[in-house]
């Protein structure tokens, strides 16, 4: 029997909330299976964050108040084939595509158990971000990701089952991380 919680976008924030992140945090609890992504969080976020590189939020339970979840946010840019313009009706002579990229996204492993769908969660998530940022503020067409394939060799069927495509103009074989995209108005 499958006790997990299924967590969808209708239902994510009546369990969660999302919080800023801030040299306040309480961090010590957060455990993910990538040892880099714990590091990331503990060591270098908040730098980046103070530095203007990256914008961390964290998803916490209202329960327990407990770190289920983050993401780091940056602006991005990417180059797509001309097939790739031609697929989202960008007919535009430019070479770069304005865009919201999801930098890091980690959840804690305590509560892999407990909840299920915290990653695709995050990720629609980042896609109202990146809605509500173009009606203030800037434009952002895509959603992207470098999907990190040298930690999850699965991680590509996780951004693929939430709509990303993989950027074709920026795709080799050799890499540690594969360049996605998600149209966040398709």
């Amino acid at each position: 029997m499958d006790n997990h919680t299924l967590i969808t976008p209708e239902n994510g924030l009546k369990y969660f909330f999302f919080e800023n992140f801030s040299d306040k945090n309480q961090l010590s609890e957060f455990n993910c299976s990538i040892e880099e992504y714990n590091e990331y969080l503990k060591i270098d976020a908040l730098r980046s964050q103070k530095d203007h590189i990256a914008f961390t939020l964290l998803l916490r339970e209202k329960e327990t108040d407990k770190l289920i979840a983050y993401m780091s946010l940056i602006a991005d840019a990417i180059k797509l084939s001309i097939a790739e313009k031609s697929l989202h009706s960008l007919d535009y002579p430019f070479k770069t595509i304005p865009a919201m990229k999801v930098a890091k996204l980690a959840t804690n492993n305590k509560f892999r158990e407990k909840y299920k769908g915290i990653g695709s969660f995050m990720l629609y998530s980042a896609c109202t971000m990146a809605r509500e940022c173009n009606k203030k503020y800037m434009a952002s067409r895509f959603l992207t990701v470098d999907a990190d394939i040298e930690h999850d060799a699965n991680i590509l069927n996780f951004y693929e089952k939430n709509k990303f495509f993989v950027n074709e103009e920026l795709y080799t074989r050799n890499r540690k991380t594969v360049s996605m995209r998600k149209d966040i108005y398709s």
